[in-house]
């Protein structure tokens, strides 16, 4: 190995290490998956849909990495501390845990319903909350510590229309972040926040008509989407044991600009 791969291999690797992407069966968090394990770590993709996640887990073992899925309801305290056990039981330890569940609700403001808004809190927030509360301690106990990313979004700082649930859910996730951060960095586990900007994925199809496109274009410096691999090297920054060492408690944007245009 070239002494500048060994560097960087030094810095940003996670060989050894054991990533638990909460989410992974999603566009994000499944590009999330295949960076991780393509860094070295042992990937454990999580979610609902066991196609989906079998089916990036295989993806990832034919490319020469190591990963399983595992089904979870995010919702649910139990599935949670169940995905928790399996990890400790499979692997030993949990290095790296990734909070990626999110669903969204396009609708007009007044007619967003109880239900649809309790659902969106309850995938975006509770399910972030409930895998720091589960895993930080975890991490917390055992030798080297362990690092949480959240993911947040553009939209917990901006006033967006049809993604109020949204917005609001995320908005509370980056305060959370901070909050478990701050409890946290003296235990040994540091606590951050992704935020991507428009990346097309499952949650947002459904807003992203044609005249709504324009205008995000029109407010994003670098005129384009987002493609879900763009959000790696930022996640292994921040997960990094070595790169990421002093890094806790921050949000970190991956938006082509587009908070620059509104800051």
């Amino acid at each position: 190995m070239q002494r500048s791969a060994r560097f960087l291999h030094q810095l940003f690797g996670l060989d050894s290490s054991v990533a638990i992407v909460i989410g992974g069966t999603g566009v994000l968090g499944g590009a999330l998956c295949d960076g991780l394990a393509a860094a070295g770590a042992r990937v454990i993709v999580a979610g609902r849909s066991e196609e989906r996640g079998a089916a990036r887990a295989g993806a990832i073992g034919r490319a020469g990495g190591s990963a399983r899925f595992h089904p979870v309801d995010v919702t649910s305290r139990q599935s949670l501390e169940e995905l928790r056990d399996s990890a400790l039981a499979e692997e030993g330890r949990a290095d790296v845990l990734v909070n990626c569940a999110g669903v969204n609700s396009a609708v007009p403001y007044e007619q967003i319903s109880d239900e649809d808004w309790q659902r969106v809190l309850d995938t975006n927030l509770k399910a972030t909350h409930l895998g720091c509360q589960i895993f930080a301690p975890v991490m917390a106990a055992q030798p080297g510590g362990g690092s949480i990313l959240n993911i947040g979004s553009v939209t917990a700082h901006l006033p967006l229309s049809r993604v109020f649930a949204y917005s609001a859910s995320k908005a509370a996730v980056n305060n959370l972040t901070k909050n478990v951060a701050r409890e946290y960095a003296p235990k040994g586990v540091r606590v951050n926040s992704l935020n991507p900007g428009f990346f097309p994925a499952e949650q947002n199809r459904k807003i992203l008509q044609p005249e709504r496109v324009r205008k995000i274009m029109e407010q994003t410096p670098m005129g384009r989407f987002g493609e879900a691999h763009e959000l790696v090297g930022a996640a292994l920054l921040l997960v990094s044991a070595q790169a990421g060492a002093f890094i806790t408690g921050a949000e970190v944007f991956v938006d082509g600009g587009f908070t620059a245009m509104r800051f």
